[in-house]
């Protein structure tokens, strides 16, 4: 089996794991552990006291996050609002949600994504990324985790 951590960008889609460590560049966040997942259509972000202000093209969205996905510090974040859509999650509640449009970088690579934000405190991972994210960048291993990223470091909660 060929060595898949010598990929470059000319030689096709790298590999992910299902699982990989991201970072939010425009918010100033990460690592942030990731579910990937084809079956899901978008990427969608825990994301908790989630407003909407302005009208016409100049709304915004203001909402915290975790700074880092294992870290109980929050930080605030306000980004133009790119759309309002409304997605039905995997337990078929269908739901509108508030959509940023910004980068994630993925193993040194940066994908332009569109996010919604909504509550994942109950989902495992604080973010979500979906199949088109990723279309024609990378594949994904089902079986393996973190190939692009390190896994996290636990932190002692106290």
């Amino acid at each position: 089996m060929a060595d898949d951590s010598t990929d470059t960008e000319d030689e096709g889609p790298a590999l992910l794991g299902w699982q990989e460590s991201v970072r939010l560049p425009e918010l100033g966040a990460g690592p942030i552990v990731a579910k990937i997942d084809t079956g899901a259509r978008s990427a969608a972000l825990h994301a908790d006291d989630i407003h909407i202000s302005g009208r016409g093209k100049r709304m915004k969205v203001r909402f915290k996050l975790q700074r880092r996905g294992n870290s109980s510090r929050r930080i605030e974040c306000e980004m133009p609002l790119h759309d309002l859509r409304r997605v039905k999650s995997s337990n078929g509640h269908i739901e509108l949600r508030a959509v940023i449009a910004t980068a994630i970088e993925i193993g040194g690579r940066l994908l332009d994504a569109e996010i919604t934000l909504t509550q994942r405190a109950d989902m495992g991972a604080a973010m979500l990324i979906g199949r088109s994210s990723i279309k024609g960048t990378f594949l994904v291993d089902p079986s393996r985790t973190f190939l692009r990223s390190k896994r996290p470091r636990k932190t002692k909660t106290r």
